[in-house]
């Protein structure tokens, strides 16, 4: 008889030892902690008291050892700090993309396609007939032989031009891109934390171009009062300040910087989770934060209509759902001719990573 055998779930058999699981759990709250790696292990002895994350054979003390001799934290030894090392900055990295690229892999929407087929270094499941000039590399046998013997038969096997199937493939093209980050104090406002997802898929975002497209650029604008670049190393320790959103400063500096770049292709994400409320005039910053200032929202516009004159299209991933939101982000797509995502916190990673391949993916003939 057929079946299916269920037995009790027992998460030490997943191949990982203590070590390894805890640092898991310590590269997920460093994220939460902004870096702060006596705050996480705080927090881990906490846990450890309520669930039991270690036994009398490998304790807490045995972990944090653990993580000196191997390299993921340093201490100092005048003052007794500890602070994580860029071992563990990347490991944080690594962490995130899998967590989000390995959400997004196992569901079956936003495999994009090109809509024309050429030569390229991606795999297109599409096939078409051999034409004049196509290459051997291009030949998709399987489909070809058994074209062939649909069409002479198998006793008389033989493999003609017409027979031929070629596999298409798409051409991945070098993208420069910047990603903004609102980190006014709307972020964190109302009980919700905002400003962590941001921060994972900034990381993932990095660590998937420097690892599967090293070729690409990625700059990160981090934007509030004011707005300034910051390196990918220093997104762990990535926090809100008591900021307004000056999203004119963001988008100036972004396409400063993507006017030094030689790429072909350019591109600007931005997570925000709120509308402008401040510009800068000179020394003087010019704020409003009670509603839609025409002053400000004219300014935001004349840049979404210089990025569109540039080539530039800009995304939008709004992170809160007000009407009054949703209107001024459309507005402002439409005038950039870019996209718009009004996309919950858990399925943010989402939207920007199939956005991020869509946009890479270019045809030629």
């Amino acid at each position: 008889m057929k079946g299916f055998h269920f037995s009790k779930f027992n998460p030490n058999e997943n191949g990982k030892s203590t070590f390894e699981q805890l640092l898991d759990l310590l590269m997920q709250l460093l994220t939460y902690t902004n870096g702060d790696i006596s705050e996480a292990l705080q927090w881990m002895n906490e846990l450890d008291k309520q669930y039991n994350l270690t036994n009398n054979e490998y304790g807490m003390g045995d972990f944090i050892d653990e993580l000196k001799e191997k390299g993921y934290i340093d201490e100092n030894r005048q003052t007794g700090e500890i602070h994580i090392t860029p071992k563990t900055e990347q490991g944080i990295r690594q962490k995130s993309l899998e967590e989000i690229f390995g959400k997004l892999k196992k569901t079956k929407q936003g495999n994009h396609r090109s809509f024309k087929p050429g030569m390229g270094d991606e795999i297109n499941p599409e096939t078409r007939p051999f034409q004049f000039g196509d290459t051997l590399e291009q030949i998709d046998f399987t489909s070809s032989i058994r074209n062939a013997q649909i069409n002479h038969g198998v006793e008389s096997f033989r493999l003609q031009e017409d027979d031929l199937e070629i596999r298409e493939t798409d051409f991945k093209t070098q993208t420069s891109t910047v990603l903004m980050i609102d980190i006014s104090h709307s972020m964190i406002l109302y009980g919700e934390d905002r400003i962590t997802p941001a921060k994972k898929v900034a990381m993932a975002l990095s660590e998937l171009i420097q690892t599967k497209y090293p070729k690409d650029t990625l700059d990160i604008v981090v934007f509030g009062d004011d707005a300034w670049t910051i390196e990918v190393k220093d997104l762990p320790y990535l926090q809100v300040g008591p900021y307004h959103t000056n999203t004119v400063a963001g988008l100036e500096l972004a396409m400063d910087i993507l006017r030094r770049r030689r790429n072909p292709n350019k591109q600007i994400f931005m997570i925000t989770d709120g509308k402008p409320t401040c510009l800068k005039q000179g020394r003087r910053y010019y704020k409003n934060s009670f509603g839609f200032d025409r002053k400000i929202l004219n300014r935001c516009m004349s840049l979404a209509t210089q990025c569109k004159k540039l080539k530039i299209p800009i995304t939008t991933f709004m992170i809160a759902s007000d009407p009054y939101l949703q209107r001024f982000v459309t507005e402002f797509t439409e005038t950039n001719n870019g996209k718009a995502f009004f996309a919950s916190l858990d399925k943010l990673g989402a939207f920007i990573f199939r956005d991020f391949e869509r946009g890479r993916t270019k045809t030629v003939y």
